[in-house]
């Protein structure tokens, strides 16, 4: 054996006398960490009669260093070269290791105790408020430090235009505590906000800090999607039983309101009347094209529910199979006319964009026309490929066709967003909502930001209850707006 390798089997023999360890155990734990060699093989290494490649020799080294760990934690043998450090002990690294290993195989309820943790490594106190379903409230997250805290507006507050404007806000509150109001996003998808509690003031300016609570509070917002999915504990944004049947399955059934890839953006929302009825949005994003479709079920029941459902489920089968658009929109169409029976019918705009030219497809079965949002004005009415409502059956229909502009955003609305009236029975109407997108357009406001702004106005209008669902789906194609999303520090 060279010098090197005969002091660390002379050093791994005398870790190995401190575990305690028979030979027969210690060879057992070195196999289960996958040695090659056999248990006589092992004897003579031990006793320095044979040598062992330098990669069975730290498998060894990696057996012992175990048993001591149990131990002791300390004296452990070396291996043949440095080896990294098995965690991070402390800082940003240390931050999101410690929010992976607290969440792991843990229930929801977790994740407030999981981020306490988490926000120690840091030096802060972080306290994670979630947005409502209509993105009109922050709430805390029961347990933690935030245990007790009242519900803050998305309007009119400084967590609120974090949210809103997706961008880190510095403050001092009047008792003079120091903290950064952190956006919490899942990819391009509004989560909520995180209260970043600060020791010392002066890291309000902290330009690695702002980076480093970013990073959590990006990481965060994976996981609170992750954890909902399988409890009810982040169920907090909105009162218990307040959704009713067709309401939850509605809910379950939408994707993200927010996504995108370097070559688009789509934002979308539902605003139910009291709850969700029949009303639906879904999409598909690819390297080299967007596909999407808005459906409105006729009706205020749980029929009107299911029908949407069906529809969109088939509409998904057809796409992902493959399909083009005039079969996806028959697939559809077949499902309500066969369980529905004429007794239900629905609308629905499907359409493709093609992302490398800027070609849109569009079909739309007794829909309002998509809107053509060009330079921060509406420029048309995309009013071609029509055909009758879905369970109505159709000879012939052609597609429609528009070439879009770098920065041009397809905007497709249900009835609900046109037909709103107030008490005076005055409708919101096409003219409202062109209003408050060019409005928003002409102030830079975030795609995700635009269509919350429009469901408020829409609220607004009708003294904060519709009478039918409200649906407004935004569908941009651009490089640049992605900017807009991306909280990191600039």
């Amino acid at each position: 054996m060279t010098t090197s390798a005969d002091r660390q089997r002379r050093r791994i023999r005398a870790a190995f006398g401190r575990t305690r360890l028979e030979p027969e155990e210690l060879w057992v734990r070195y196999f289960a960490l996958g040695g090659q060699a056999g248990p006589a093989d092992l004897a003579e290494f031990l006793d320095g009669t044979s040598d062992l490649p330098v990669r069975e020799r730290d498998r060894v080294a990696l057996a012992v260093n175990e048993e001591l760990d149990r131990i002791t934690g300390s004296d452990r043998a070396p291996y043949s070269r440095p080896l990294r450090a098995a965690e991070p002990e402390g800082g940003p690294l240390a931050a999101l290791v410690t929010l992976l290993r607290d969440t792991h195989l843990s229930p929801p309820d977790s994740l407030p105790a999981a981020v306490d943790a988490a926000g120690r490594h840091l030096g802060v106190v972080p306290v994670l408020y979630l947005a409502d379903d209509g993105a009109r409230t922050l709430v805390p997250l029961p347990g933690g430090p935030g245990h007790g805290r009242e519900p803050l507006s998305v309007d009119g507050t400084l967590p609120g235009r974090a949210y809103r404007v997706l961008q880190t806000q510095p403050a001092v509150s009047e008792d003079g505590q120091a903290r950064l109001w952190v956006p919490v996003v899942d990819g391009a998808e509004r989560v909520g906000v995180l209260d970043v509690m600060l020791a010392d003031p002066a890291d309000l300016d902290d330009p690695n800090l702002h980076r480093h609570c970013w990073w959590l509070a990006h990481y965060l917002g994976h996981l609170v999607t992750a954890l909902a999915s399988y409890g009810d504990a982040l169920e907090v944004t909105h009162p218990a039983g307040s959704r009713s049947a067709r309401a939850e399955l509605i809910h379950r059934l939408l994707p993200p309101s927010t996504a995108g890839t370097g070559r688009v953006l789509v934002a979308g929302r539902v605003e139910p009347a009291h709850d969700m009825g029949g009303d639906l949005f879904d999409y598909a994003l690819s390297a080299t094209r967007a596909q999407f479709a808005v459906l409105d079920a006729t009706g205020h029941d749980l029929r009107a529910g299911l029908a949407a459902a069906a529809a969109v489920s088939a509409y998904r089968a057809a796409r992902r199979a493959g399909a083009g658009l005039f079969e996806q929109v028959e697939a559809a169409h077949g499902t309500v006319a066969e369980h529905f029976a004429g007794n239900v019918f629905a609308t629905a705009v499907v359409a493709e964009l093609d992302l490398l030219t800027g070609r849109l497809r569009y079909l739309s079965a007794g829909h309002p026309a998509p809107l053509l949002l060009r330079a921060g004005k509406v420029v048309k009415q995309l009013d071609d490929g029509r055909r009758p409502l879905l369970g109505i059956d159709v000879r012939s229909t052609t597609v429609g066709e528009e070439h879009l502009q770098q920065g041009d955003t397809v905007v497709v609305h249900t009835d609900g967003i046109t037909r709103a009236r107030d008490r005076t029975g005055r409708t919101f109407g096409l003219g409202g909502l062109v209003d408050v997108l060019q409005r928003t357009a002409a102030e830079g406001t975030p795609l995700p930001e635009v269509t919350r702004r429009v469901v408020a106005a829409i609220l607004d209008h009708h003294q904060g209850a519709l009478q039918d669902d409200a649906t407004l789906l935004m569908v941009q194609w651009t490089t640049e707006g992605q900017d807009a999303l991306d909280p990191a520090p600039r």
